[in-house]
């Protein structure tokens, strides 16, 4: 049966429910750092297992040991990319603990030693191979991020606790983003997308200045963790049922969320602002009092 268009610029058009993201540039969407050049890494790894299959006894360990080596280090590169990722998306970030990436070529260049012994090479020649492949892997990937950034001046203890709780409400995200994909509701999904736009903006606010966990902390551990369990209660009732009364709750609770995440960090971003004014009027008092007399102005 037809059914008649209608939309919310159509002449008897509904308005759209509450919740329901409005139409628009989609600017909360991240792309994956996990890219085709990684994902390609798996494949010497497939070649050398089958063609170990077919070889001699020895040639046959060298090369699964070999596959399996190459196996591990593409598996590294993907985790050190998104490790690589998170780093720069972040202004204050500390270096990765692991160095994924350099590890990644490490093992890729064992690989390769192993595959060309498993292949009948000369020992004298096998280290060149795993040279170079070691360095062509990071000439095409680059290396980890080898130091901190935007750490100066920033008290190391409190800037160890906000990167926990950073890192805490990242994994609640990722949580939230993986349970409301079983909804199978593009709509919620993009809702979702919008709310830990705005949980992000809290925590890159916070990295900047530690001193704002204390206000913060509720909201990226508490409140962030009632979200998530609610996310998923969510996603198993509507992946059941479809109920949409279900999905208008939802809907409406991300709105209330959201809504209290931005008002709390622009909380946070007035009273950073008015200690750096109180901040600044110390300084002129000692100045003047030095004897130097600052414009007004500046």
């Amino acid at each position: 049966m037809a059914q008649r268009f209608g939309g919310k610029y159509s002449p008897s058009g509904q308005k759209p429910e509450k919740g329901t993201p409005s139409a628009g540039p989609m600017n909360t969407a991240r792309v994956t750092p996990v890219g085709l050049r990684a994902n390609l890494m798996f494949v010497p790894a497939g070649v050398l297992l089958l063609s170990s299959v077919f070889s001699g006894a020895g040639a046959m360990a060298l090369g699964l040991i070999g596959a399996g080596v190459w196996t591990g280090g593409a598996v590294m590169l993907r985790e050190g990319l998104k490790a690589e990722a998170a780093y720069n998306d972040r202004k204050v970030a500390r270096r990765p603990a692991l160095p994924r990436k350099i590890l990644a070529a490490v093992l890729a260049a064992v690989g390769a030693a192993l595959a060309a012994l498993s292949a009948g090479s000369e020992p004298l020649l096998t280290p060149l191979y795993a040279l170079a492949v070691g360095g062509l892997h990071l000439a095409a990937f680059g290396m980890d991020p080898l130091k901190n950034k935007g750490t100066e001046g920033l008290d190391a203890f409190q800037s160890s606790r906000v990167a926990r709780i950073v890192d805490e409400a990242e994994a609640h995200l990722a949580s939230m983003a993986d349970a409301v994909k079983r909804a199978r509701d593009r709509q919620v999904e993009a809702r979702v997308e919008q709310f830990q736009a705005t949980v992000r903006t809290m925590a890159r606010t916070v990295e900047e200045d530690p001193r704002d966990l204390t206000a913060a902390r509720k909201y990226l551990t508490v409140y962030l963790l009632g979200a998530r369990d609610a996310t998923v209660k969510f996603a198993d009732i509507y992946a059941r049922s479809q109920d949409a009364q279900a999905r208008a709750d939802y809907l409406a609770l991300l709105d209330d969320l959201q809504s209290n995440f931005a008002t709390k960090t622009e909380t946070l971003l007035i009273e950073d602002r008015s200690d750096l004014g109180i901040e600044i009027d110390v300084l002129r008092e000692r100045l003047e009092r030095e004897g130097v007399h600052l414009d007004r102005n500046l």
